[in-house]
């Protein structure tokens, strides 16, 4: 098996030694393309207006000044030969839960590879204040190689990725598996942070309260099977079409 892994923390993250230590669990064959730099927060974005600087780091591993998403056409449409049999991205400093999907630069690049034909994981492993600074990787490094091969023996449908995060807590301490949806956060922790630089001039950071990420974790939600200790496996489509209100703007419009 073939397999492409890339991130959105950048070449030199520790999470991206994580997931090269999980894709070698399941091959020898390991191609890592990862963004030259920090790359969090890009979501889907492409780098249309600038070229992609590429950067051979070792053999097989290779930095390319750009996005997530460019790193994963880069590897499959240049660097590899051949196509991949498999994207991992991760694995991310940080959990990729609720609404976080849509900014995630880890999850896009899996959105990417499944857009190009290739069965993709996003991986991510949570953090918490007190685990900032060293996230628990071994908690990924253990659990996700078996849940991606028994996952690829059942087979993913075409054009869905699946999104897994793993609880901030040692791999002894995981609860368990949940397969989960996508939760949703009480977005009144969402805040702009003013501050004023050496002259004066004032900028901005947008900014979350402290804590108010394990808010409005409704029941069987990804967010919710983190606070239990569980590792969440969330399905997500590339079809964002909702067909129940389709159905009723046809009939107000048709």
């Amino acid at each position: 098996m073939r397999i492409l892994i890339t991130n959105d923390d950048g070449i030199h993250a520790p999470g991206l030694n994580a997931c090269e230590q999980i894709a070698r669990a399941i091959s020898d064959d390991v191609w890592i393309v990862a963004p030259e730099t920090d790359q969090s927060g890009v979501s889907h974005s492409l780098s249309l207006n600038d070229p992609l600087r590429l950067r051979e780091v070792d053999e097989r591993r290779f930095a390319v000044k750009g996005t997530p998403t460019d790193c994963v056409i880069m590897g499959i449409r240049h660097i590899m030969k051949d196509a991949p049999d498999l994207v991992i991205s991760g694995v991310n400093r940080g959990r990729n839960a609720a609404e976080d999907v849509i900014y995630s630069g880890t999850v896009a690049a899996a959105l990417e590879g499944t857009v190009l034909g290739v069965p993709s994981f996003a991986l991510s492993q949570a953090y918490a204040f007190s685990t900032k600074h060293l996230p628990h990787w071994d908690t990924a490094i253990a659990h996700a190689p078996g849940l991606i091969e028994k996952i690829l023996g059942e087979g993913l449908p075409r054009d869905v990725l699946v999104n897994i995060n793993f609880p901030d807590c040692l791999p002894a301490d995981v609860k368990g598996v949940a397969v989960s949806t996508q939760g949703k956060r009480d977005q009144e922790l969402l805040r702009i942070e003013p501050r004023s630089d050496g002259r004066g001039n004032p900028y901005y950071w947008i900014a979350f309260s402290r804590g108010g990420g394990n808010m409005g974790a409704g029941p069987g939600s990804d967010l919710a099977a983190l606070n239990e200790h569980k590792i969440s496996v969330t399905p997500l489509r590339l079809d964002l079409t909702d067909e129940p209100f389709m159905t009723k703007l046809a009939a107000l419009l048709g």
